[in-house]
């Protein structure tokens, strides 16, 4: 068919940008280095770039991210089964890091009358404190409800003070009621909770208050790449290592709320079968992070922070792959059909109302729990955590939490306490050492812990597949099923003698288009090559140039009565306004250099030619001329986007040849590389996605003569260690052996 094709995504409502303006884009916002490439047989006219809906502007956190609710049970089980682990693996939570001893410390009480307030500092992992205030009902025997608050970016956090000015204004405007609690809304929610008969944890954010280990300069500050950090040993947050490992301050911040709930369950007077998250803003992202991955909590209140508008700003709301094609309302949906309540204010949360919540509740609706959903609206206010917004919080609570208090609930005034008042650290109660050292040894003892989780599920070939399998699946961002049917428009057809050479384009229900080429053996043995170049379908050519011959190898197999297939993946061939080879990636306009504000929210270009081997692979699988046999070859730099591709592949694949040249995701040393992959050296990084191939025959070059160490043990786990083959030969000879151990003895 030749007709356009019109893809429908609710997330892309803005008009599309013209040609003319996605190629200056395009050439704007790469860097192109080496001379041109020639492009092989042509599908478009000289000057036209491919249909591909990665051609338009990239996505950032200010994006329109709507959820669309399932429409049966069966379906939103395995959609959020999904998330969770897409969640759990791009936090660094997938295996979960070891729980070590808590030790907690809890010192200083101050009797405040009807309640107590302690001070507490405990180990989330060794060596790495995390404090916080907690706050006791007296004389009220027995267990109590638990409640964790997540403070957000209010200056200071648990210590900040809004001032006596500030706060007259919001009394007048009755966000307030009184002075001195309406100073620190923040600590008037703890005291509100507690008197409610409540035992309340008010936990720092990483910088804040007494979390001095990283400074908030760095984790919630960070603005700009540190040389001395991007190394591939002992790296630091926010390096190409760390992103490759999955290792984020967002990550360590969630890993803070589960050792925080640990500790608030292991409290003698906590009834562990009432237990609540809130937190405003930032805060708010961590209530739905908590309660999206931790099945725990019964009854979450993320404040002014969910919406279908900006899905939060601050390097620790933010993590490489965490928001693509997802976003925070589908987050606090995992926790249907459990009480969720939210509030919106005069900020990104406005129009949650109308964008959002109607949603949420269709889901709970479908869940049959529709009352167990409520948005407090607060248009009226700016971004807060007020008196309006607390009263909302305590009648959910009383209601769900069947505490029978008088309705509605309503908070008196206290004695606020101050940041001296508030501290954990003093002489009997030093501050822990931290900065750059300690920065680069908790990471390195993260590293480690998860090394020794992912070494325990190679104990069988389900438990790897399921833990690596599990994390390289989200690494890449899509699987086969999930290209769905894929297109062919044949544009041109040429006559070679001895094979038809096809020209055309491919195209998923995606939006995404590749100018393929098809060499067609006119005697057909059922076998289709699918053979990766760096230079896109150009490289199956003498010259690259349309006309020239096929390369030897690639007559080889054509002779013997083989399919050969070549594509443009994105940014290749067809898809270069000038012919010139990407250097580096493109970038959102956000200047702060921090991965995660580009990669949060848009596949890397790696992960999007892996897609594109993908597309190729379902549409050889599923077409109407049924292949025999599927093979799939990458030389040179295409190596590691087809060991990728196989990895995801499963049996569509029947032999992998692959030349790696060595290359680890883990050395890549920038964040703009064209090799950089989120996670890429997590899960033991490009030998973990070869060995997710066995028990298929697997041919390897560029990694000596027996293969990769993991790769080699997952093939021997599966009883195929015959099928793991390694090239010996000279360099430059990587094209004939492929062919020779493809084709069947004559």
């Amino acid at each position: 068919m030749t007709s356009s094709i019109a893809f429908h995504h609710p997330w892309r409502l803005a008009p599309l940008p013209t040609l003319s303006a996605i190629v200056l884009a395009a050439a704007l916002s790469l860097a192109f280095v080496l001379p041109m490439l020639a492009e092989g047989p042509r599908a478009l006219t000289a000057g036209s770039l491919p249909d591909d809906v990665r051609l338009r502007p990239l996505k950032d956190l200010d994006g329109y991210f709507p959820f669309v609710p399932p429409t049966t049970t069966e379906e939103w089980a395995k959609r959020s089964a999904y998330v969770r682990r897409h969640m759990a693996v791009a936090l660094g939570l997938w295996p979960m890091p070891t729980r070590t001893p808590l030790n907690p410390v809890i010192h200083s009480p101050t009797d405040m009358g009807d309640y107590t307030v302690e001070k507490v500092y405990l180990e989330s992992a060794p060596g790495f404190y995390l404090t916080g205030s907690l706050y006791r009902p007296k004389d009220k025997p027995g267990k109590h409800p638990g409640f964790l608050y997540a403070h957000g970016h209010w200056d200071g956090g648990r210590f900040y003070d809004a001032g006596v000015q500030n706060v007259r204004k919001q009394i007048v405007e009755g966000a307030e009621r009184f002075e001195d609690g309406g100073r620190n809304p923040l600590q008037s929610a703890c005291v509100g909770l507690v008197r409610m008969g409540i035992v309340v944890f008010q936990y720092d954010m990483i910088g804040y208050a007494d979390s001095v280990q990283i400074s908030e300069e760095l984790a919630h500050g960070f603005a700009k790449q540190r040389p001395e950090m991007n190394t591939t040993e002992d790296w630091g947050l926010f390096s190409p290592q760390a992103d490759a490992h999955y290792q984020s301050v967002m990550g360590l911040q969630t890993w803070n709320s589960i050792r925080a709930l640990d500790f608030l369950l292991d409290l003698p007077d906590v009834d562990t079968s009432r237990v609540g998250v809130t937190g405003g803003s930032g805060g708010g992202t961590q209530t739905l992070m908590l309660c999206a991955l931790d099945d725990r909590p019964t009854l979450a209140f993320p404040a002014v922070m969910t919406s279908t508008a900006m899905q939060g700003g601050c390097t620790c709301e933010n993590t490489c792959d965490l928001r693509i094609r997802t976003g925070n309302v589908e987050f606090a949906g995992l926790f249907a059909p459990k009480p969720l309540g939210m509030t919106c204010a005069n900020d990104w949360t406005v129009e949650m109302s109308t964008k959002g919540f109607p949603e949420l509740k269709q889901l709970f609706t479908l869940l049959g729990a529709p009352d167990n959903v409520m948005l407090k609206r607060g248009e009226q206010f700016e971004h807060n955590f007020n008196y309006v917004s607390r009263a909302a919080l305590y009648r959910w609570v009383n209601h769900h939490f069947k505490l029978g208090l008088a309705d509605p609930v309503v908070e008196p005034d206290y004695h606020r306490l101050t940041a001296e008042q508030l501290t954990v650290w003093d002489k009997d109660h030093p501050k822990p050492p931290g900065g750059p050292d300690f920065e680069r040894k908790l990471l390195s003892e993260w590293n480690q812990d998860s090394e020794e989780h992912l070494a325990g599920a190679r104990s069988s070939l389900d438990s790897f597949r399921q833990t690596y399998g599990g994390g390289i699946d989200i690494v890449i961002g899509r699987g086969l099923a999930d290209v769905g049917a894929v297109e062919w428009d044949l544009k041109q057809k040429e006559d070679r003698g001895d094979h038809l050479e096809m020209t055309g384009l491919l195209r998923n229900h995606l939006g995404e288009e590749l100018p393929a080429v098809f060499l067609y053996p006119k005697q057909w043995n059922g076998q289709t090559v699918v053979w990766v170049d760096a230079a896109g379908k150009a490289g199956l050519f003498e010259s690259g140039a349309a006309g020239s011959a096929p390369r030897a190898h690639i007559r080889k197999l054509l002779a013997q009565g083989a399919t050969v297939l070549g594509v443009d993946l994105l940014f290749q061939g067809e898809f270069l306004a000038d012919g010139q080879p990407v250097k580096q990636t493109r970038k959102v306009k956000n200047p702060r250099e921090a991965g995660a504000y580009t990669f949060g929210y848009n596949d890397t270009l790696f992960a999007q030619r892996v897609h594109d081997i993908l597309t190729v692979v379902s549409f050889v699988k599923n077409s109407d001329r049924k292949s025999k046999q599927v093979d799939l070859v990458g030389l040179g730099e295409a190596g590691p986007w087809v060991a990728a591709a196989r990895a995801q592949a499963g049996a569509a694949v029947d032999h992998a040849a692959v030349s790696t040249g060595g290359f680890r995701f883990g050395k890549v040393l920038a964040i703009h590389d064209v090799a950089f992959l989120p996670g890429g050296a997590k899960y033991g990084d490009l030998p973990g996605m070869l060995a997710l191939g066995a028990p298929s025959p697997l041919w390897i070059a560029g990694e000596g003569n027996e293969g990769p160490e993991l790769t080699r043990e997952i093939y021997q786990l599966a009883g195929a260690a015959k099928n793991l083959v390694c090239y010996q030969g000279a360099a430059g000879g990587e094209g004939d052996a492929v062919v020779k151990w493809l084709l069947p003895p004559q």
